[in-house]
């Protein structure tokens, strides 16, 4: 049974490991770019497997932020790997160690939570290590690959490479926002509320890194005081 939930893991983790592997590639672009070495930009992706947070945190490395603000960045943006790692294991089997739990929740990504949670039944931490072994190579492979690009390619192409994550965050958030106004608002929200830090006076000298996390907190929290979700739109989701 296990060997079987591994290699159902595997394949599920396919084109998770291929969606990874375009993304990934331009978080190593940029990180080469942001004067880190190949081999740095590679250790981040292999220790850490959350884009939004890499790529903020990317942002705090450059300005030269606080370890403070890189810990409370870290926390805010990914809080919802520690809610998805609860809600996950209520659905695996109640005899799985300790030490399987624990290496399932390194693993957690928004699309592997989202393969594991879609299967029927009980669910193996082996499933989930199939998924990883194809998740994990493909974010880091494609980190690489971005990183040795970035040192190769002339400023001009980087520079219009370098577009293709405001590309992947618009493919992101673009068709949420049409179905759900509650995306939308905090879409717009977030925008207003960065775009009076970047502005006005006094508020522009907030770093990046507090940016993230006031926009976050206050959009996020906005949203769901204004527009929280019903109890039978959850059992429908």
């Amino acid at each position: 049974m296990k060997n079987e939930s591994f290699k159902k893991g595997i394949k599920d983790g396919i084109p998770i490991g291929l969606g990874y592997l375009a993304v990934s590639f331009t978080f190593g672009m940029m990180s080469v770019s942001s004067g880190l070495s190949i081999w740095q930009a590679v250790l981040i992706s292999l220790t850490n497997l959350t884009s939004a947070g890499q790529f903020a945190g990317l942002d705090i490395i450059v300005a030269g932020g606080s370890y403070w603000e890189m810990a409370l960045t870290q926390l805010v943006i990914n809080l919802r790997y520690c809610l998805m790692s609860f809600s996950l294991s209520q659905k695996m089997r109640r005899d799985e160690p300790w030490a399987h739990r624990y290496l399932v929740a390194f693993g957690i990504t928004d699309e592997i939570f989202g393969v594991s949670a879609s299967q029927e039944g009980k669910v193996s931490a082996f499933y989930n290590y199939g998924a990883m072994c194809m998740a994990i190579p493909g974010w880091t492979l494609g980190t690489l690959l971005g990183a040795i690009s970035g040192s190769l390619l002339p400023d001009f192409i980087m520079s219009a490479l370098g577009v293709a994550i405001y590309g992947m965050f618009l493919a992101v958030i673009i068709s949420p926002a049409k179905k759900n106004k509650a995306v939308l608002l905090v879409v717009v929200a977030a925008m207003a509320v960065s775009t009076l830090f970047a502005v006005v006076p006094g508020l522009n000298k907030v770093s990046s890194g507090f940016v993230i996390i006031i926009t976050t907190l206050v959009t996020a929290g906005g949203a769901a005081y204004l527009c929280p979700v019903k109890e039978d739109e959850v059992h429908e989701s």
